[in-house]
């Protein structure tokens, strides 16, 4: 008990040196944390001051058109589709026939495209249909174009998966074939039975043979019992007929004797 005392009072000076220690560097954390608390708070509140102090900026809005190539594309493939279309040519016609027929036979005062300068602006427009119904023309073709690679990749596409789908399918139905061999058919179980049944026949005859032979060899047997019986029966009666005559014998000598 003296020794346990002893320790206790040599450990209670340690134990409150460490709990000093612990309030100490409890203390010191705690000052650190709340000034870092209060700098990070006045730091967002002057951030905050500040953005609330200078003037926004101003955006502007640019106008910014963005062309859609997919209208211009359908517009112009359109206006190609209407240029191949017998309408287009009849109307064509109609308007060329009816500027010349104009500017030939009215008068000079009125014409605007006169036949002594050759038809100039007629010439230039149909030029310029010419010039601008090429590019056109090529713009719906490249259209097109991408149209068809995109249907012969989704067709490629589409080919590939059914042909893995046949692949399958021819699969499964070498699979179920292969299976249907080995399940028993109706011609197959009616052969099994009729071998069952003509087996089973024969060990019927065999047993039934079987039978009759075990039965032969009881007969026999007893046959053989009779004849023996009969044999010592006779074997007896002889021996005691002997026994009776030596008996009788041995009395006639006894007489005998017993006269002399």
């Amino acid at each position: 008990m003296s020794e346990q005392n002893h320790l206790r009072t040599e450990e209670n000076p340690r134990i409150d040196k460490a709990r000093i220690l612990k309030d100490r560097l409890e203390k010191k954390y705690s000052e650190r944390y709340a000034e870092g608390g209060q700098s990070g708070r006045e730091k967002t509140r002057s951030r905050a001051e500040s953005q609330l102090s200078t003037p926004a900026e101003r955006k502007v809005r640019r106008f910014t058109y963005s062309p859609n190539p997919d209208a211009f594309g359908r517009m112009t493939e359109g206006f190609a589709r209407y240029m191949g279309t017998p309408q287009f040519l009849l109307w064509m016609t109609v308007f060329c026939g009816v500027w010349l027929g104009w500017n030939t036979l009215a008068p000079e005062e009125l014409q605007f495209d006169p036949r002594s300068l050759n038809f100039t602006l007629l010439t230039l427009m149909l030029s310029l249909q010419a010039s601008y119904a090429a590019p056109l023309l090529l713009l719906a073709q490249n259209r097109q174009d991408d149209r068809d690679r995109v249907v012969a990749s989704e067709d490629r596409k589409r080919d590939q998966q059914n042909l893995e789908e046949t692949q399958y399918l021819t699969r499964e139905i070498a699979s179920l074939r292969i299976a249907l061999r080995e399940v028993a058919t109706r011609d197959f179980v009616r052969s099994e039975l009729r071998d069952i049944l003509e087996e089973l026949k024969s060990i019927q005859e065999e047993q039934e043979r079987q039978a009759e032979q075990l039965h032969d060899i009881g007969e026999e047997y007893e046959d053989e019992d009779t004849h023996e019986d009969g044999a010592q029966q006779g074997s007896e009666s002889s021996d005691s007929a002997a026994a009776g005559d030596a008996a009788a014998s041995a009395a006639d000598k006894k007489e005998r004797r017993d006269v002399s």
